[in-house]
């Protein structure tokens, strides 16, 4: 059902209650390991007591993760977005219209789906939430500023998205109804002010260890939030808002915790509780595990008009230097008709209903290190830094050390080349990068990755379309330019 602004605006007025999805699946642990709560609370009581705040907050974790790849939820960002990089070809079968103009950066303001009411609606939920824990009089003053923390890493995540492949966005920051209706798009940097607001709030709240779903204990499990995630995403803001210091302080912060984390082997990066993993999502819908595996591992019989729609391009395929093992580890392939298909091999569990080994990680390690040497390279400690951190990435992959130039540009290239063959579908790292480093009309335009996939690029496909539900019923909102 597409939900626009003004209808999630309404629900605070239209009092509907509060419903907390508890989700429960073998083969891990829990996320809400107190007393099952009731299915559907009211407003009024649900921050009454620890283990219904808690509920309420994890409710917001069932649904970040109850989604599926190529589809407008939240985890459809990896292969999208891939599809709209030069990441991804789509299967020359695929009948689903919204992902092909998607792949061929022929949007329209009319979409199918968009990530936009999928985002804004977990936004509601946040906000919500927010509002219930700062009025909230009962709860344990840990948990709560825990639950806080949490709610507002939550928000700085999703508007991190929302910024990146919208622009300017509204900055619902309250379930007012009367304020909501009527907004209008936030200048960018505002934006950006917001998320990094954010992520300071949380960081100075959120536990410094992983907790298990009571908040009383610790736990292996990576899947709640905590301090280190909060300056993993900060880290990430500040680079995309060149901060070089910010960068380099904040990334450097999580590299140097090394009782948490350390970089793992390449086979073993993306398991559950990888010691690499700073902040993962639990699978929620029973018996799946990643739903990335299920999209990109393809079946003997290659991919396919769905849910294999589509497999790795020649152009990232051709990026990998001369024995990158990332290209032996991430990476496999099918051969059908004498066609080689090569795909994704980063999840490598897609079995229905068996034991749960992977996770969804969205922030990890690996991209620290590449964070601090882009901020190291820009000014924030200078050319051997980032050369030191470079050199720690490819080490991992089987590579040489880098024997590049030591000037910005050098030093960039290398990074950017870095990133791409170390991020590839995740989350869509390749289609911002693109656009944060002012390269997306060289390599998707004029006779580029655009044209290749049988599109033609404008400069204002960097920007998803605002969804006209939207438009329609917000006199405030404007268009992007080019839809």
């Amino acid at each position: 059902m597409k939900i626009d602004l003004k209808y999630i605006s309404s629900l605070k007025k239209r009092t509907l209650p509060l419903l907390i999805i508890v989700v429960n699946f073998t083969g891990c642990e829990k996320l809400v390991e107190a007393p099952a709560p009731v299915t559907s609370l009211s407003s009024a009581n649900v921050y009454l007591t620890d283990a219904s705040a808690i509920a309420a907050v994890t409710g917001i974790y069932s649904t970040i993760s109850a989604g599926s790849a190529y589809s407008s939820s939240i985890l459809g960002i990896s292969s999208i977005t891939g599809l709209s990089a030069d990441e991804l070809t789509l299967y020359s079968g695929a009948s689903t219209a919204p992902i092909s103009l998607y792949y061929t950066n022929n949007l329209n303001n009319n979409m199918q789906f968009d990530f936009w009411t999928q985002i804004y609606q977990v936004v509601y939920l946040i906000n919500a939430a927010m509002e219930g824990l700062n009025g909230a009089t009962n709860l344990t003053p840990s948990v709560q500023q825990q639950l806080l923390g949490e709610v507002k890493f939550d928000r700085a995540f999703l508007y991190f998205y929302l910024v990146n492949l919208y622009g300017d966005v509204p900055l619902v920051l309250t379930t007012n109804y009367v304020i909501n209706e009527s907004l209008s798009r936030s200048p960018k940097n505002e934006v950006w002010n917001q998320i990094i607001e954010d992520l300071h709030a949380a960081a100075a709240v959120l536990s410094p260890t992983y907790l298990d779903g009571t908040l009383a204990s610790a736990s292996s499990e990576r899947v709640r939030p905590i301090k280190w995630a909060a300056l993993a995403l900060l880290a990430r803001a500040y680079l995309y808002t060149d901060n070089w210091t910010g960068a380099d302080s904040a990334s450097t912060a999580v590299i140097n915790n090394t009782g948490e984390y350390s970089l793992n082997t390449l086979d073993s990066v993306f398991l559950m509780n990888s010691n690499e993993a700073i902040w993962q999502l639990q699978p929620v819908v029973q018996g799946y595990d990643v739903p990335d595996a299920y999209a990109f591992l393809l079946p003997t019989t290659g991919p396919n008009s769905g849910p294999n729609d589509a497999f790795l391009s020649n152009a990232l395929l051709t990026t990998f230097e001369a024995n990158d093992q990332r290209r032996v580890e991430w990476v496999d392939s099918i051969v059908v008709g004498g066609i080689t298909y090569y795909f994704p091999y980063k999840y490598k569990n897609n079995s229905v209903n068996g034991t749960i080994t992977e996770y969804a990680t969205i922030l990890r390690l690996g991209e620290q290190y590449l964070i601090r040497a882009e901020a190291e390279a820009n000014g924030a400690t200078g050319g051997p830094g980032a050369i030191a951190d470079l050199e720690t990435i490819r080490s991992r992959a089987g590579l040489p050390n880098y024997t590049g130039g030591t000037d910005l540009i050098s030093l960039m290239t290398a990074i950017i080349h870095e990133r791409r063959v170390e991020m590839f579908t995740e989350w869509g790292q390749r289609w911002l990068d693109l656009k944060r480093t002012n390269t997306a009309d060289m390599v998707m335009g004029t006779d580029g990755a655009c044209a290749a996939k049988g599109g033609m690029w404008q400069t204002t496909s960097q920007l998803y379309p605002i969804p006209l539900a939207d438009l329609q019923t917000d006199p405030n909102l404007i268009q992007n330019s080019g839809y």
